[in-house]
């Protein structure tokens, strides 16, 4: 399915049924990474996969950053008129999921950030430098954004206020340093270095995210959680 929202129109796809959660992906992937997750949580969610702005089936454009496919994304809750909806990031979706926090406090309920960064350089050096050469070879304008973009302070993180739980692999390409930052400064999140995973392991094709995520998700309790480290699955 299209729809148009905020000037461009995205390709989306919807199953499921029950309480809404919208799911976003990488830089240069689609939302069909999702697959096997969305497969698991459809019998409790209806799922929204989404293609952001230059991906997958989405519009293509010359304008692409992070604050605007925050803002292609909040649009998109508004328009269907989503009561509540989750939202879960990778990557780049982690970080739209980050500006969504800052940007749109009270829009959705809980947050799950995979593999988020606030800064450029909390992703470690060689990796910038291979998505400066890939920019190079390839042509492909969605690399810049990695380099650049987002420059979120820690008293914009601080303004996160719904559950936030925040994932990473113990091999992942964002330093551990900054992923625990990250958690340190929203007040009511949870924080999961998971041992053995890599970047995109535990997502990309994968069931385990559901595994990971369904608790956090599932639980009803309100009360803020003090930011806290659980090593493994």
């Amino acid at each position: 399915m299209y729809i148009k929202v905020n000037g461009v129109t995205l390709f989306y796809k919807r199953i499921g049924c029950g309480p809404a959660i919208i799911l976003v992906h990488g830089n240069a992937q689609d939302h069909r990474i999702f697959h096997e997750t969305a497969q698991m949580l459809k019998k409790d969610y209806t799922i929204y996969l989404l293609d952001s702005r230059s991906h997958g089936k989405s519009m293509v454009v010359k304008s692409i950053g992070y604050e605007e496919m925050a803002t292609d994304v909040a649009e998109f809750a508004r328009t269907l008129k989503l009561q509540d909806p989750y939202f879960c990031g990778f990557s780049d979706g982690g970080i739209i999921g980050l500006l969504l926090g800052i940007r749109y406090p009270g829009l959705f309920k809980k947050l799950v950030l995979c593999g988020a960064n606030s800064y450029p350089h909390g992703i470690k050096n060689w990796w910038l430098k291979i998505f400066a050469i890939t920019e190079i070879v390839t042509g492909d304008h969605r690399r810049q954004i990695i380099q650049k973009e987002p420059n979120i302070t820690g008293k914009e993180l601080r303004n996160i206020s719904v559950p936030t739980l925040i994932l990473a692999g113990e091999k992942d390409m964002v330093r551990e340093k900054h992923t625990r930052y990250i958690a340190s400064k929203i007040r009511n999140s949870e924080l999961r270095i998971l041992p053995g995973e890599t970047h995109g392991s535990y997502i990309v094709h994968s069931r385990k995210l559901y595994y990971i995520m369904i608790k956090f998700l599932s639980d009803s309790s309100h009360q803020d959680r003090t930011s806290q480290s659980v090593q493994g699955v």
